[in-house]
């Protein structure tokens, strides 16, 4: 079977679980049932099958496997999102329209990514300015003491998601160039010279926590330099000192910073009296709603979200914590399924990059890959009580519009790669074999 067909064999779960998702929902709140409603499916759907025809057409022989999961991912988010508020449902799709724009448009203007080589200065100079943006005066705004996004009216975006492929463009191409050097003898060569870019990335990990507040995109941005350094290097003599004083930084500002330490605080002691109905309340919740699941959940619309006069049990059921929410309709079992549905992209990601011609392709797709798994690592951690509990979102799954356009854009880069990985080598190089 060829590599399409597979694509368009792997899109009919999704179908499965659209149509089985809304259908399990509508039953249980009939009230709602109206000609939008149950046309959400049906759009989803169809955008699945436009965006399938598109990759036919401009990406041929890309990886078959990559979008019909990431489709997948995302109808659990639509019908769980359908769910706990169906005016956020609509808002949802109308951002995976937009994402899936986006992901066209990336494929089409950016035929060779190589190019983005020749702007990593810039892209890096990009990068680390939407860190910053939120702290901006009169455009950042605060979500729960920390500085995650910025706003104009109504409209809110959240910087550190389209950051994050702009800092892995900047490290794939630098360490490309200097990776022969950072290589030579049996210890490595350190010189300030090149230990720059570990210290910058190191310092900007620390500010983010200091100024923007934000443990969760830390850990993300520094998880996967580390994992892109290793790659470029395969020198654990480099990558453990990185980590020594990630978790060195990390350790000294949760004990200074008192958002950082209040995170901690209610990560270590979540039902301790003086914590559990305070800043402890969400992951003390999104526990209870976890073990409420047991194996096979309460299914699709059955668990308790709110309380009387609309307070919710859950904060965030939307965003922070949808998987908690997820696990306690589906189980285990479903909660597992996400975690393998995301490993198993993660997998087809990693394949890309083993499979590139060339060192750019292969660290791009690798810290791309790193960083959408570190995100689902980090979100899924703090639900489960792994890690302190932070503000990102869970990819293709929580409601956010630049969660999606960001990762889309992610997955668009991806398929470009693995695209040109996977033609024949004799078409790549013009007909010379």
């Amino acid at each position: 079977m060829k590599a399409r067909n597979r694509e368009l064999f792997g899109l009919l779960p999704v179908s499965l679980l659209v149509t089985a998702g809304f259908t399990a929902v509508l039953i249980t709140r009939s009230r709602d049932i109206n000609k939008v409603t149950v046309t959400y499916g049906l759009v989803f759907l169809g955008a699945c099958l436009f965006a399938h025809i598109f990759i036919r057409a401009r990406l041929p022989d890309a990886d078959p496997y990559m979008f019909p999961l990431v489709a997948l991912l995302a109808a659990f988010g639509l019908v769980e999102i359908y769910r706990i508020s169906p005016h956020r449902a609509l808002g949802q799709a109308v951002w995976f329209g937009v994402g899936l724009g986006l992901f066209c448009a990336t494929i089409v203007f950016l035929r060779d990514h190589r190019r983005l080589e020749r702007y990593r200065y810039t892209i890096a100079v990009v990068g680390i300015a939407l860190l910053l943006a939120p702290r901006v005066p009169g455009i950042g705004r605060v979500t729960n003491g920390a500085y995650l996004s910025i706003g104009i009216g109504p409209i809110q975006f959240q910087p550190a998601e389209v950051s994050k492929i702009a800092i892995i463009i900047f490290l794939a191409s630098y360490l490309n160039e200097v990776r022969d050097v950072l290589v030579q003898g049996r210890l490595p060569r350190l010189s300030l010279k090149h230990l720059g870019p570990l210290l910058v990335i190191w310092g900007a990990a620390m500010l983010m926590l200091i100024f923007i507040r934000d443990l969760g995109s830390a850990i993300m941005f520094y998880g996967a330099f580390l994992a892109v350094l290793y790659v470029a290097t395969n020198r654990l003599s480099l990558v453990l000192p990185g980590l020594a004083l990630f978790v060195g930084g990390s350790a000294f500002l949760a004990n200074h910073i008192t958002h950082v330490h209040d995170r901690v605080e209610a990560w270590l002691h979540p039902f301790r009296p003086d914590l559990v109905d305070g800043k402890a309340y969400q992951i003390a919740q999104s526990v209870f709603a976890q073990a409420d699941g047991g194996l096979f959940g309460q299914g699709f619309g059955q668990s308790l979200l709110e309380v009387t006069k609309g307070h919710p049990i859950i904060p965030a059921a939307h965003t922070d914590v949808i998987y908690a929410v997820i696990v306690d309709e589906l189980g285990l079992f479903g909660g597992t399924a996400i975690l393998v549905i995301a490993l198993l992209f993660v997998a087809r990601g990693f394949k890309a990059a083993t499979m590139a011609t060339e060192g750019f392709s292969t660290l791009l797709a690798a810290g791309l890959t790193a960083v959408f798994a570190l995100q689902v690592f980090v979100i899924v951690g703090g639900v489960t009580r792994v890690i302190p509990l932070t503000g990102v979102t869970l990819p293709f799954v929580s409601y956010g519009g630049s969660s999606i356009v960001a990762n889309f854009i992610l997955v668009a880069l991806l398929l470009v790669i693995s695209d040109r990985a996977r033609r024949d080598p004799g078409r790549v190089r013009g007909g010379l074999v």
